[in-house]
């Protein structure tokens, strides 16, 4: 089970390249607006380093590790809510994901073009955050509109959906992205529907280099960041293509050169799922050790579902081992013996990382 995260930005700060290197393609990734047209797809591997781990007790014939399905974005630019540059069409591709990483531009350099003619890390991700404000506003407008001719039927859930677009309404004419803080669940589960671009999970990626001016402008917009409570990810994007097109070998030589423990695309990878409130646990045995993603507080039954809807239907018990207990015990017979092997039933909430085995009966 995987998730979509589309890489948003500006044209030319980087997103292509952001998107080379972590699914290891060779996308076009020019020094010209739009560049990227189509939306590029990319399965990238969740990396963790504890299907190794795993590995090294049960030696299984193949590793499966968990994935999240990467989407380049053409760049947007100033007035794309109504049809600048790309236009809408991205607007609806950006609609189709589930959490957005956007890249801004912290760097100087006179041979890549900006499409402002500057560089501002700040003044460019409003530029991007209005116009996803003004797609939204567009989308709850129309909404309202209808709602309020339906008013006169003195339907209770309609003057309760009124009520609710309103809000919406005004926060978004405030300029500021759409919170489930304080819904309840209706009111929750009716935003959803509405599909808004503000109300999804996001976080910055900061394209940076190794300048002064670079450190600065990266200051500056983690401040910017922080009063929306918004994470920072700095990244030296081409340098981090670099990277990834190294062997694993050369790779950890340059990693520990650099005096880093991993790329920093990883990091990437997992903030993904961080703010989309996802984790992982695992099957293990001869054949697969295998990472299966779920979201925080999944039940048994839930998490069997995602390897088949039969275990789902059909759940009895799941025999659980947590990753430190399988670890420090030497697999599932050192867990046994020592009272770390246990049975669980259908309250039971799975744990990340957690190593299960589901009992089921169709």
């Amino acid at each position: 089970m995987g998730f979509k995260c589309g890489i948003i930005g500006l044209p030319n700060v980087g997103k292509s390249t952001l998107f080379n290197a972590l699914t290891n393609s060779k996308i076009p990734a020019e020094n010209f607006p739009f560049c990227t047209i189509e939306p590029n797809v990319g399965i990238v591997p969740l990396p963790d380093k504890r299907l190794d781990s795993i590995q090294s007790i049960v030696s299984s014939k193949k590793i499966i590790p968990a994935a999240l399905d990467l989407v380049d974005i053409a760049g947007l630019v100033k007035g794309a809510s109504q049809g600048e540059g790309l236009g809408n069409a991205f607007l609806s591709n950006i609609r189709e994901m589930q959490a957005l990483a956007h890249v801004v531009r912290c760097f100087k350099d006179d041979n890549i073009t900006h499409v402002d003619g500057s560089i501002n890390p700040i003044r460019d991700a409003e530029i991007i955050n209005l116009e996803l404000i003004f797609a939204d506003l567009e989308t709850v407008t129309k909404k309202l509109l209808k709602t309020e001719k339906l008013l006169k039927t003195n339907n209770d859930q309609i003057k309760k959906d009124y009520k609710i677009l309103l809000k919406l309404k005004n926060e978004l004419e405030a300029g500021r992205f759409i919170s489930s803080n304080g819904m309840n669940d209706d009111e929750k589960v009716f935003v959803r529907n509405l599909q808004l671009l503000t109300t999804k999970p996001i976080f910055y990626i900061a394209n940076i280099s190794d300048d002064l001016d670079s450190k600065d402008l990266l200051n500056n917009f983690k401040e910017f960041a922080n009063k929306s409570n918004h994470e920072v990810v700095p990244t030296f994007i081409k340098n981090e293509e670099e990277i990834a097109s190294l062997e694993e070998n050369e790779k950890n030589e340059y990693l520990e050169l650099l005096g880093m423990d991993e790329p920093v695309l990883n990091k990437i990878i997992f903030k993904g799922y961080q703010i989309l409130g996802l984790q992982t646990y695992f099957t293990a045995g001869p054949q697969e050790i295998r990472a299966w993603t779920i979201p925080i507080n999944t039940a048994a039954p839930k998490a069997a579902g995602i390897i088949h809807t039969d275990f789902e239907r059909g759940f009895i018990k799941a025999e659980v081992i947590s990753f430190n207990d399988f670890i420090d015990n030497k697999g599932e017979a050192g867990a046994k013996e020592n009272g770390k092997w246990r049975l669980e039933g259908k309250d039971y909430i799975v744990n990340d990382g957690d190593i299960i085995h589901f009992k089921f009966n169709v």
